[in-house]
């Protein structure tokens, strides 16, 4: 397996976060085998339903405060809020790992946004296992699994932690073009969720990015695609960026 080592300033420590209703479990298999190998410690976040993003920045504040510079990463929300707080510390910030990111700015009318809202609701009216065997019965078997999964161990708060991810507000363009550490993306060509047309606009804006394509059949076989595509992206635009120094 290729191994990847940042040149200049190396973390030691990555915060990764899951996407909505996800847990450390899949954000820890999507990350840690990549990163590992780099010989970066990882810590992966249980999302706190009942306050998701401030559970997220407490998780990279405490890590940052302990270890110094830190990568940090996430799936869809995760990677908004990864690179949300990447913002706010650039100098606390190695590199951004960003897998799957659903919406650019406000998530009016998206879909990764929308379909959230509308599982909320079907909780709240149904109750958890109804909604969980109607998911599993229309969703590929690896996600079906891991969705049962996160889905039961952040119930009876789930509803809430959907709603809060729905009207997250993401970094819009602006922020974006004012971010200058290395983000690797890795997004999924056929991933209607989480639109490919979102990872170009974030890779096209940033500064300092790079875009992987993979598809849902590789994170399905293997979730640890996304932490090797986004990390590959993230060394190479290191590396870049020290050798015009």
């Amino acid at each position: 397996m290729q191994q990847h080592t940042w040149p200049g300033t190396h973390a030691t420590t990555a915060v990764v976060l899951p996407g909505t209703g996800s847990d450390a479990n899949f954000a820890d298999r999507a990350f840690r085998p990549a990163l590992t190998g780099a010989g970066i410690t990882v810590i992966a976040v249980d999302p706190d339903p009942r306050r998701v993003v401030g559970s997220y920045r407490d998780a990279m504040d405490a890590a940052a405060d302990r270890h110094g510079p830190i990568v940090v990463g996430g799936v869809s929300i995760g990677a908004a809020v990864a690179l949300a707080w990447a913002l706010d510390h650039p100098d606390r910030t190695v590199a951004v790992l960003a897998a799957l990111p659903a919406w650019t700015g406000t998530p009016t009318d998206t879909p990764a946004a929308g379909s959230a809202l509308f599982t909320a609701a079907r909780l709240r009216a149904d109750g958890l296992d109804a909604v969980t065997a109607e998911m599993a019965a229309s969703s590929p078997p690896w996600l079906a699994a891991e969705l049962t999964r996160s889905w039961r161990s952040q119930w009876p708060d789930l509803p809430s932690a959907l709603e809060e991810a729905a009207h997250y507000r993401a970094p819009d363009l602006d922020d974006l073009a004012r971010l200058d550490v290395p983000v690797g993306i890795a997004a999924a060509v056929d991933d209607a969720v989480h639109p490919l047309t979102v990872a170009k606009e974030w890779a096209t804006v940033l500064p300092n990015a790079a875009l992987s394509e993979l598809t849902l059949d590789e994170v399905g076989a293997d979730p640890g695609v996304l932490g090797r595509a986004s990390l590959s992206a993230a060394v190479a635009l290191s590396g870049r960026s020290d050798s015009s120094r």
